[in-house]
């Protein structure tokens, strides 16, 4: 039976842990004023030398909530968030939520076509953006869509630092024919909104799947999965108002959503936001707010590493860690210990479970799997259960490589207008995820690909993730990709795309070379591509569709 027992587990691995926790809010709003009442002058949000208090954010969301109203806003309507990490984009969700509404994130690297798409799909009435994506992008597209009411801020709001290294050519502009996010809050401030109470099954927001296999699809995720989740976050890690947690994800992303914005709010802890990531003002900004908490792709702690001012003691505060959305290499976990001192714990989920479904609990080290060289991400959080099954729906026993199943609290309540696509992927509630991994004897998770990622060479199976984690072994290697290329005798044959740690050299012989010690004669990569950077998408995942298109 490849369901895993976690009261098993737990009693083993992480004494004290309960198997199951209980919801503690019907909604997220609920649970944010359950942290104003304890602590209303604590930070809320640190953005540069800008402070928001839990009080003063409370009532900025009331404004908000309440200018929504003003402009004929009704419960059930959505509210598109076009922006950076900045502290506007936590007032809109939250105020949203006070004014019954659904928040629609959106990346903010979307251009009109994307966009365009994801306001039509949704629905939204009100798009809030930042000026200049306004101005470069919504402008030309919100007259084709459904949205009656614009609000423009600017990045510069909150803050007074102007630090060059990320606000360079930063400019306020104004935006003809919207409303000013700024003057709206101060017009509405001290107002309140009528109270709305959402229940534990109404949609928080709607989170867009990357469309990797078709046209995005927006995930309905639920107040009860939101809060459930946010639980999860503080209760796995220990997380307290004593915490610092570090934005150091995308907000738009389900893990800045949730693993950022949420835990934020419930545990009433600080959330520092940098606007958009730099690796040495993160360095800086840790070191300056004393954050202690952080989750994001593992992207970004390469990227810390290889910043100008990393050092041992650098990110000595932080020690709660976490990395998720992308696979994690071995030996870039050691690589970073050996840098900082601090051990990334895995942690696993998709935009349909809120962020995890499954992660490693604070102070234990993930196995590697000895055979694949996968890292372990980690055991099933609470009261989740997740099976292995084969192509025809059976449990497969531990160590037999098949699909994950996932069911439980966290799993989101299907798509926006898209019955069949829900009915297929959410049969019964349980979340067929597309992942490829297995589960082994003692119950740790391992992830080997997505299905569609399989290269088949020769009648083998390749599964890239195993190529890549070789290859970030060799000490020149910054990033590596792996896909699948048409080959004329085998039909396909592997091919490595790599980046180079600055002041290393390799040659694509060597590369090739170094793999071919390491795996089987059908693994290695019969050709080596090296690049200035790996097309990823902003939170980290690899672009296997723009390097097959290379090839």
């Amino acid at each position: 039976m490849s369901a895993y027992d976690e009261k098993v587990w737990l009693a083993r691995y992480a004494p004290g842990q309960p198997a199951e926790i209980t919801v503690e809010f019907d909604n997220a709003v609920e649970m944010f004023r359950a942290s104003v009442a304890r602590s209303p002058e604590a930070d809320a949000i640190r953005y540069f030398d800008g402070r928001i208090t839990l009080r003063e954010l409370d009532e900025l969301t009331d404004a908000f909530a309440a200018g929504l109203a003003d402009a004929g806003f009704g419960a059930g309507e959505r509210v598109a968030i076009y922006a950076q990490n900045v502290p506007q984009f936590v007032i809109a969700q939250l105020g949203t939520w006070k004014a019954g509404g659904i928040a629609v994130s959106i990346n903010p690297m979307n251009k009109e076509r994307e966009l365009e798409q994801l306001l039509t799909d949704s629905g939204a009435t009100v798009l809030v953006a930042l000026q200049s994506l306004y101005r470069d992008v919504a402008a030309k597209v919100v007259p084709n869509t459904g949205v009656r009411t614009v609000i423009t801020t600017s990045e510069l709001e909150y803050q007074t630092r102007n630090d060059e290294r990320i606000f360079a050519g930063v400019e306020r502009i104004p935006c003809a024919g919207t409303l000013d996010m700024a003057e709206l809050l101060s017009r509405f401030r001290g107002q309140a909104p009528p109270r709305v109470s959402p229940g534990p099954d109404d949609v928080a927001f709607l989170t867009y799947t990357s469309g990797t296999t078709g046209p995005p699809k927006g995930a309905m995720t639920t107040h009860r999965n939101v809060v459930f989740n946010a639980q999860t976050y503080r209760d796995w890690i220990g997380i307290g108002p004593d915490d610092v947690v570090l934005g150091i994800a995308p907000l738009f992303h389900i893990t800045g959503l949730v693993g950022h914005i949420a835990i934020s709010l419930l545990a009433g802890a600080p959330l520092v936001l940098m606007y958009r990531l730099d690796p040495a003002v993160t360095i800086e900004t840790v070191q300056a707010e004393q954050a202690t908490f952080t989750v994001g792709s593992i992207t970004v702690f390469i990227a810390l590493m290889n910043a100008p001012n990393a050092d041992k003691d650098a990110l000595a505060s932080l020690t709660k860690i976490y990395s998720g959305g992308a696979p994690i290499p071995p030996s870039t976990v050691t690589a970073f210990q050996d840098t900082f001192g601090h051990y990334i714990h895995n942690i696993y989920g998709l935009t349909e479970t809120t962020s995890p479904s499954h992660a490693v609990p604070l102070g234990s080290e993930a196995p590697v799997d000895p055979a694949s060289g996968a890292l372990s991400v980690g055991v099933p959080i609470y009261n989740t259960v997740v099976r292995i099954v084969d192509d025809e729906g059976k449990d497969l026993p531990p160590g037999e490589i098949g699909e994950l199943v996932t069911a439980g609290p966290q799993v989101v309540a299907g798509y926006w207008n898209k019955p069949e696509e829900s009915a297929k992927a959410l049969p019964d509630g349980a979340l067929h995820t597309g992942d490829v991994g297995y589960m082994d004897a003692e119950g740790w998770f391992y992830i080997v690909d997505r299905k569609k990622d399989q290269i088949n060479a020769g009648g083998y199976k390749v599964w890239p993730r195993e190529v890549e984690d070789v290859l970030y072994e060799h000490d020149a290697v910054r990033e590596a990709a792996v896909v699948g290329v048409p080959d004329e005798y085998r039909g396909e044959t592997v091919k490595a795309f790599v980046s180079l740690r600055p002041g290393r050299s390799a040659t694509p012989e060597e590369l090739i070379a170094f793999a071919k010690e390491r795996m089987a004669a059908y693994k290695y990569p019969r050709l080596v591509e090296i690049l200035d950077d790996i097309p990823k998408t902003v939170t980290g995942k690899l672009l296997r569709r723009e390097l097959r298109a290379r090839s």
